[in-house]
């Protein structure tokens, strides 16, 4: 029996002594409630008014419309789709389960919805390179090893324009003076007075002292936007590529054949690989200019090809041209200064 039923009993059965001809301010007297509190009830009803007291919902929904509702939040099909996107896909196909807002209240109260952290809305913003040594980007990725638990470290940075790789080492450990001491090595070798750094927001990236070493050198810092993965996707992509060519070993006994293999990779990427980026020349094609010369060849050719037989071709044929600018899009951090 909840409250407002015991307020309702009470009420009737002081009804119920005045028409017996008890006044009603004895009643309330002997069972120990206040006159002015039964005169309140009549009132403004019995309903619990009080904050944090238990409502009673007579249109709530049912154990079993509730259990719907988690299923189907968390079938595989809507797995990374919001109530948003669920509620208007089941109309479609003439299923309703509850409303967006009750959907978003069954997943809060079963710890199924994640919060996103307050912050400030930054729209993204690009920084373009048209030539090599504009804009460069750098990560550390894990490499393993056959010990479990333990890994080496892979400093890596790349030019985005002609997406050579300009600088690499590994070490035992993540950083922020290794870092600095690959840059500064990789500054003795070359040019980097102009050069914009991008990286994400990993710890020896955001160091005061690797940021130091920057300004010191003429290197304007840029940064990915916070929770968004994808703004360094030339590094990650560089990465990927790595573990996934072929010979890549899943791990490495010691450090020295981690730095052996690199090396390899690395002379393999740079004079070798086909990368489809930039139009499928080499990185040192593209930074030498030799990719001009080589898309003119490739046109020629397709253009002869096409007039031997034009039947095969439902239209031009493919240009092959020089993609010379190149944009990352990012968040508004690019040339904030040391602390």
């Amino acid at each position: 029996m909840n409250t407002a039923e015991l307020k309702n009993i009470v009420l009737a059965i002081s009804d119920e002594a005045e028409r017996r001809g008890c006044r009603r301010k004895i009643f309330m007297k002997a069972i120990g409630i206040s006159e002015r509190t039964v005169l309140n009830w009549k009132k403004n009803g019995t309903k619990d008014q009080r904050k944090g007291a238990v409502k009673i919902i007579k249109n709530g929904l049912s154990a079993a419309e509730i259990n719907a509702i988690l299923d189907t939040a968390c079938d595989r099909r809507f797995a990374d789709l919001t109530p948003h996107e669920i509620v208007p896909i089941l109309a479609e196909e003439g299923v309703y389960l509850a409303s967006v807002s009750s959907f978003y209240r069954i997943l809060k109260k079963h710890a199924l919805v994640k919060s996103k952290p307050l912050g400030i809305r930054r729209e993204p913003v690009e920084i373009k390179a048209d030539r090599a040594d504009v804009l460069w980007s750098w990560d550390i990725s894990y490499l393993q090893t056959n010990v479990k638990g333990k890994y080496y470290y892979l400093y890596l940075f790349t030019d985005i324009w002609s997406r050579r790789i300009v600088g690499w080492n590994i070490y035992e450990q993540e950083s922020a003076e290794l870092a600095k001491e690959l840059f500064c090595r990789i500054a003795g070798s070359l040019n980097v007075k102009g050069v914009t750094l991008h990286s994400d927001n990993g710890g020896p990236m955001i160091s005061s002292s690797f940021r130091l070493t920057l300004e010191r050198l003429g290197v304007t810092a840029s940064f990915s936007r916070p929770n968004t993965s994808n703004d360094n996707a030339f590094s990650e992509s560089l990465f990927k590529t790595i573990k996934y060519s072929a010979g890549y070993p899943k791990c490495f006994k010691r450090i020295e054949d981690a730095c052996d293999w690199m090396e390899r990779f690395v002379r393999w990427y740079n004079y070798e690989h086909r990368h489809s980026g930039i139009g499928y020349v080499t990185p040192m094609q593209r930074l030498n200019g030799d990719d001009v010369e080589i898309f003119l060849n490739r046109n020629r050719t397709f253009e002869e090809a096409r007039k031997r037989n034009p039947e095969r071709w439902s239209g031009n044929s493919k240009v092959w041209q020089d993609n010379h600018i190149v944009f990352l899009k990012k968040g508004n951090y690019a040339g904030r200064k040391a602390s």
